[in-house]
């Protein structure tokens, strides 16, 4: 069959942070699309979101939003996703989802096109691909290189993660507290549980019987998931912090042999989605304010770890709503008009 020169496209929770971005990429990728479809709750019908210079209605999503659509991006949530991505496969979609709901599930592929772009080839399956969570991916964008070159044996990682993964009404909750606070009034927390105006909360998803919250484990399992190595050992440790975009990462490797700092950065300097910026003589490293708004996944303080054998330390600093959501979900889709459709 001739492969398609255009696409009709599906945005499941185009209302949301995330679907925004998906709007906005697929304009600035010139993604080929035919006709684009804009799904939400019924409270957002009527709406209408700019695409390519048309205004385009917002429908509710319902199980029927699917006839004739061959690509669903969704960003509506992992309850929504299981109520309403089955159907838009069972309809002839191919599902990209952003949500937990489908990622650790053994027959549905979980995609980092730089990563492992070869397991896109099982969304057949289901017609389902999963988006892994942010944090997750910058992570193994920067990992995944080093990995082929010396194996992983152990990672440990903790997250400095902005407001806008959890969405709108965190920014503005965050902006909220902030102006009360430098004006002498009491911060009001309705999103977080506290104060996360200048402020970190060690506390992202609910917490689980073993201590860890789900944050935490999905970074553990779908790290091994993507890498395609369940022998490696991670643990993980997720913090809030009062930063609007963009989540930053320490990451702690341990290999099975040995890799220089300087070998380490000649690998990521060359590995696609990369950058490298490390050079504290001139207080050069990755910041979150220079990641947002941008595609790439920033490293640096790239060092030794001096308290193991085999151990490099590392900086990642990358926009979360672009290539820790939307971006990937785009890339996943390009992918498979490029090499499956």
């Amino acid at each position: 069959m001739a492969q398609k020169k255009n696409y009709t496209v599906a945005i499941a929770g185009a209302t949301g942070a995330v679907g925004s971005e998906m709007i906005k990429i697929l304009q600035e990728r010139n993604f080929p699309v035919d006709s684009v479809r804009m799904l939400a709750s019924k409270r957002s019908v009527g709406k209408r979101l700019s695409f390519r210079g048309e205004d385009v209605a917002v429908e509710e999503l319902t199980k029927e939003s699917f006839a004739g659509i061959d690509i669903a991006l969704f960003s509506a949530g992992g309850g929504r996703s299981l109520e309403f991505a089955p159907a838009a496969a069972k309809a002839g979609a191919v599902v990209i989802d952003n949500s937990s709901a489908f990622r650790m599930e053994d027959d549905i592929p979980l995609v980092v096109p730089e990563v492992n772009p070869h397991a896109a080839a099982d969304y057949t399956n289901r017609g389902i691909i999963a988006n892994p969570n942010c944090s997750t991916i910058q992570m193994v964008v920067a990992l995944k290189p080093l990995h082929d070159e010396v194996k992983i044996r152990r990672i440990v990682v903790s997250t400095y993660q902005a407001v806008s993964g959890t969405g709108a009404q965190a920014i503005t909750e965050l902006q909220e507290q902030a102006r009360a606070i430098i004006e002498g009034k009491p911060a009001v927390a309705d999103v977080y549980p506290h104060q996360i105006a200048f402020n970190c909360l060690p506390h992202i998803d609910v917490f689980t019987d073993d201590g860890y919250t789900k944050e935490e484990l999905k970074m553990v399992n779908e790290t091994r998931k993507i890498l395609e190595d369940p022998d490696i050992s991670v643990t993980a440790t997720t913090v809030r912090v009062p930063v609007y975009y963009s989540h930053s990462e320490s990451v702690n490797v341990e290999f099975h042999g040995e890799l220089s700092p300087d070998r380490a950065r000649e690998i990521l300097a060359e590995a696609p989605g990369v950058v490298v910026v490390d050079d504290p003589a001139k207080n050069l490293y990755p910041l979150a304010i220079d990641a947002a708004g941008k595609d790439d996944t920033y490293v640096g303080r790239i060092r030794k770890d001096f308290s193991i054998e085999n151990g490099l330390n590392l900086w990642v600093v990358s926009d979360n709503l672009r290539k820790g959501a939307a971006l990937n979900a785009v890339q996943i889709a390009e992918l498979l008009i490029d090499t499956y459709l």
